[in-house]
């Protein structure tokens, strides 16, 4: 049986600038089953679920639900669980990590300080302390948004789970389907995919030391898409694989010749700068973007060269 990332794969479907956009994740334990739209669709109150996701809106926050990957116990309301925040920009990335007994408490958070990177009133609301471990795995599993993710990246999870010395999770969405196994990577926010186990350690254990491994990236969260696509052609033109080395200062329509693409701006933190002309450009050839979709032709960022200032 045919399979959107069957079908993704084949085409080489572009990978960069597909990552979902927020700068700063809030994660939420929660285990049992997902749904479609798991933070109204699980065991997680729906009311304190729709509640987050409205309050997130315009915020730089994207919420979702995460639980460890295997066998664990589907318990409705557990004493405590795991909420983890993670603030993506270069130079300011932080995870802050607490157990909360009532989740309702997260709806006194101040989202807007939280998406523009302020940790000090999550910490004071939910008592909350900084992270400290290897960078965080979190793997999209969620069959009921798409099969592929379950099928791919579930068997992806217990791997990593099983083999130790990765902070692996499972989360409930971060877009992308049809490019699984897909996972993201906190705090820095890059997003990867077409993984396997043996890219997934290469990509953590660079990440943990500072690198970006290019190869399968999708982008940096902290970024709009052509942003991301950007970033990424700039530092496979320089070399520059710091992860904190760049920066997307500038994205503006692009309306030379008509079109809708943009010119974005990136900068080294040595001070040099490169624009970047980003269009979007459609597929020749329809592929669903999701399992069960119809075939459309699907459009992703391409990156035209870096020009130096």
């Amino acid at each position: 049986m045919s399979t959107c990332a069957t079908a993704s794969g084949e085409l080489a479907e572009p990978l960069a600038g597909t990552a979902a956009v927020a700068a700063t994740w809030l994660l939420v334990e929660q285990t049992g089953p997902w749904g479609k739209e798991a933070l109204t669709q699980s065991h997680l109150d729906p009311e304190i679920g729709s509640a987050l996701e409205e309050r997130a809106e315009g915020t730089g926050v994207r919420v979702a639900l995460i639980r460890r990957p295997g066998r664990h116990a589907d318990v409705r309301r557990p004493a405590s669980r795991r909420v983890l925040a993670a603030h993506t920009a270069p130079g300011g990335t932080w995870i802050r990590t607490t157990d909360v007994r009532d989740p309702a408490h997260l709806l006194d958070l101040d989202l807007a300080a939280l998406g523009s990177g302020e940790h000090a009133g999550f910490d004071a609301a939910l008592g909350a302390g900084p992270y400290r471990g290897d960078p965080l795995v979190l793997v999209c599993t969620n069959g009921r948004r798409d099969r592929c993710c379950a099928l791919l990246g579930r068997p992806l999870a217990a791997d990593l789970h099983a083999a130790g010395g990765t902070a692996a999770w499972e989360i409930t969405h971060i877009g992308g389907h049809r490019f699984s196994p897909t996972l993201l990577l906190l705090p820095h926010g890059y997003a990867y995919g077409r993984m396997t186990p043996h890219a997934v350690k290469e990509v953590v254990e660079s990440l943990a030391s500072g690198l970006v491994v290019p190869d399968g990236c999708r982008g940096r969260s902290t970024w709009e898409r052509p942003g991301q696509a950007a970033e990424l052609a700039v530092r496979r033109l320089t070399g520059a694989y710091g992860a904190d080395d760049l920066a997307v200062v500038r994205t503006e329509s692009d309306g030379e010749g008509g079109g809708d693409g943009w010119r974005v701006t990136v900068e080294h933190r040595d001070g040099r700068t490169w624009d970047v002309p980003v269009a979007p450009l459609a597929a020749a050839t329809a592929t669903p973007a999701s399992c069960g979709a119809a075939p459309l032709p699907q459009t992703h960022m391409a990156a035209g060269a870096p020009r130096p200032h």
